[in-house]
């Protein structure tokens, strides 16, 4: 029998009734598009057992994605350094927001070893958003990547980070540590700011991209957006525009499911067909790689990913 998973939120993991900041919110009914396996497999508990033993924290059970059981079923996990607490309070996010603990200074030796224990050929790192740190966390994330390359040398390296907004002097070393794949998510359109993620600056994290690029420009860059919060087509196609103009890689669309009541109300469920559109209009517009539907997050089948994305380079150098 196979047992289908109605919701986004990891039944493994309590709900954080701290993150309230607004009143009940309710979304349609899930369309049949939207369905995943329940996590249940033998290589979703090793996985589980690596990171527990390791005493780490994963987006996967943080955030609640859909493609738990996939991913770590293939032991597919993306590690969440710098704790399980965020200092924002974005309105589409189901990790915990609060005061953090401080930096464990052994968290880099651990996430490579763990990276070694699974075999990752790819690994993705993110974080929660440390706005109480004077750095932001980037020294925490260099100490991460070069942890990996030590333990891991043929592992290839993809973060997703915060956007380290007035950290003067962040991104840089983030950069000199030299990922393969610098992440950093728009999340919505930019008329949406106000209420999904209030506590960014649209035109910040689009500059933090393309400074990216002119600090390394080796180093591949990614972004993604929702959609269903309530923003227009024409408004994902300037995003498109926009991340083209900071000569941005790799975009991801993927569709926002509410985690909780508390959180914000899903608008609108797109279809697939819909997505597929999105995905032809990027590919003209220039991005070497589009992942749009509607389970697309930022890490999943990011290793895949990473080899059509290096393909994809290649052939536009010939």
């Amino acid at each position: 029998m196979v047992v289908i998973v109605d919701t986004i939120t990891n039944p493994l993991r309590p709900r954080h009734p701290e993150k309230v900041k607004r009143p009940d919110s309710a979304s349609p009914p899930k369309p049949d598009w939207i369905r995943v396996r329940a996590p249940n497999t033998r290589g979703y508990a090793d996985t589980r057992n690596i990171v527990r033993s390791n005493g780490l924290h994963t987006v996967c059970e943080e955030a609640g994605c859909p493609n738990i059981g996939e991913c770590w079923d293939k032991k597919h996990a993306t590690f969440m350094i710098m704790g399980d607490t965020c200092t924002r309070a974005c309105a589409f996010c189901n990790v915990k927001t609060g005061l953090p603990n401080a930096l464990d200074a052994a968290e880099p030796e651990n996430v490579a070893e763990a990276t070694a224990k699974l075999g990752l050929a790819h690994v993705v790192i993110t974080s929660v958003d440390r706005d109480d740190l004077t750095d932001g966390g980037a020294e925490h994330f260099a100490q991460t990547i070069r942890a990996i390359r030590a333990a891991c040398p043929t592992t290839t390296i993809e973060i997703l980070t915060p956007d380290f907004l007035r950290k003067e002097g962040a991104l840089e070393v983030v950069v000199a540590a030299k990922p393969d794949v610098f992440n950093h998510n728009l999340e919505t359109v930019p008329s949406r700011y106000l209420t999904v993620r209030p506590g960014a600056r649209y035109f910040h994290s689009i500059r933090l991209l393309q400074r990216v690029k002119e600090f390394d420009p080796t180093i591949f860059t990614k972004s993604g957006i929702m959609v269903g919060l309530g923003e227009e087509r024409h408004e994902v196609q300037q995003v498109m525009d926009d991340l083209r103009s900071a000569d941005v890689d790799f975009l991801t669309i993927g569709q926002y499911l509410q985690p909780t009541r508390k959180h914000h109300a899903v608008m609108r469920y797109v279809p697939p067909d819909e997505f597929s559109s999105y995905e032809k209009v990027a590919y003209t517009k220039g991005f070497l790689m589009v992942s749009a539907s509607p389970l697309t997050r930022s890490s999943h089948h990011a290793g895949e990913d990473f080899a059509r994305l290096k393909a994809a380079r290649a052939a536009t150098a010939r």
